[in-house]
């Protein structure tokens, strides 16, 4: 990296701190949701929010925003919305001298930098549907034309973990499009007595301007831009790959563990790993380091995976989640040469190229 990326790096990790003193003057605690989302923005990856009512996730969202001063939309989703609410569409409008009619582009909630489609389970697949071209391709298409969308696009969905009756899970396919799967817990009893102290008063907080959207788009490029070495690169892509109960291999098929065979019926596919490399790069420089470890890959581990690993029955039986799978593979691979089994049942991460 060059000296003005050196330079740009600690700007950034200088940024973030001035971020989450902003944030914290709204939003009590919730300390990790608000840098799994930083993380996810750095990324240009979109994020899942998943908790129940009354959690603050729309104000996390909302604040957050203001701070970066990203424009903000929020899409409320019900059994009724319709695709060209969100996207936009096309209306005939008359020119008022020469009497002519044309269409004109009415553009939709999704033309903002962030996009929060909150309770985005509560729609029907039509219209959770007319957002993966805009998560994927950062355009919209009414009339046969193509619209793009604005730079930076983010889309944060929240979804509600615990009321499923009347809802339209989301299709695997687009959960894959969400970088993040974030769990908003609740707060500690600290926590929610500030929070109860601090919204039943009269007092209201503004937050200031941290970063503007060109130096965002700039520490989007940095994290492009980050080293990382090739074992962490393999030893984020056993993450992905130690869930697949259909090897494509028989290399693979002797590293996965009976774990894996028992619970997983579908395991994550590259763009996990994918995910992962990038995710673990931007919290490397949001924490003001100039590496990629594989700490940073643990980390962003469960966000990553829990909503790619698809569990069967016996897992529902045992009470064994995605997130406690996570765990055991972060228990089971090792971070370094020394912790290294080579028994055929530990994937061998640093092993050099050749010795494969």
């Amino acid at each position: 990296m060059e000296a003005s990326d050196l330079e740009a790096v600690e700007k950034l990790h200088q940024a973030y701190e001035r971020l989450l003193n902003e944030v914290n003057r709204v939003v009590i605690g919730q300390h990790k949701v608000v840098e799994e989302l930083m993380v996810s923005l750095l990324a240009g990856g979109h994020s899942l929010l998943v908790g129940v009512p009354g959690l603050a996730k729309t104000l996390i969202v909302h604040t957050l925003a203001d701070t970066l001063n990203l424009s903000f939309n929020r899409v409320q989703f019900t059994p009724d919305l319709m695709p060209a609410d969100i996207t936009g569409t096309d209306v005939i409008q008359e020119d008022k001298i020469t009497g002519n009619r044309d269409f004109k582009f009415l553009a939709g909630p999704v033309f903002a930098n962030v996009v929060l489609a909150d309770e985005i389970n509560r729609t029907p697949p039509k219209t959770q549907a007319a957002l993966l071209e805009a998560m994927q391709e950062h355009q919209v298409t009414a009339g046969g034309r193509k619209h793009k969308l604005p730079v930076p696009f983010f889309v944060l969905a929240t979804q509600n973990p615990i009321e499923q009756e009347g809802t339209y899970p989301l299709p695997e396919a687009q959960l894959d499009r969400f970088m993040f799967e974030i769990k908003v817990e609740y707060p500690s009893e600290e926590e929610e007595f500030a929070i109860v102290r601090q919204t039943t008063s009269d007092e209201t907080y503004t937050v200031q301007k941290v970063l503007d959207l060109e130096e965002l788009q700039a520490f989007q490029s940095l994290v492009r831009r980050v080293p990382v070495a090739d074992h962490v690169i393999r030893y984020a892509m056993h993450f992905a790959r130690m869930t697949r109960i259909s090897p494509t291999d028989d290399t693979q098929a002797a590293d996965i563990p009976d774990f894996i065979r028992n619970y997983v019926s579908w395991g994550a596919g590259p763009r996990a790993s994918q995910n992962l490399v990038l995710s673990a790069k931007a919290r490397a420089i949001l924490h003001g380091r100039l590496y990629v470890s594989t700490d940073d890959v643990r980390a962003v581990a469960h966000p990553v995976l829990r909503h790619r690993i698809i569990t069967n029955f016996n897992a529902e039986a045992d009470g064994m989640t995605p997130d406690k799978i996570v765990d055991r593979l972060i228990d089971l691979i090792p971070v370094d040469s020394s912790q290294e089994k080579l028994d055929g049942r530990l994937p061998q991460v640093f092993r050099s190229a050749d010795a494969r």
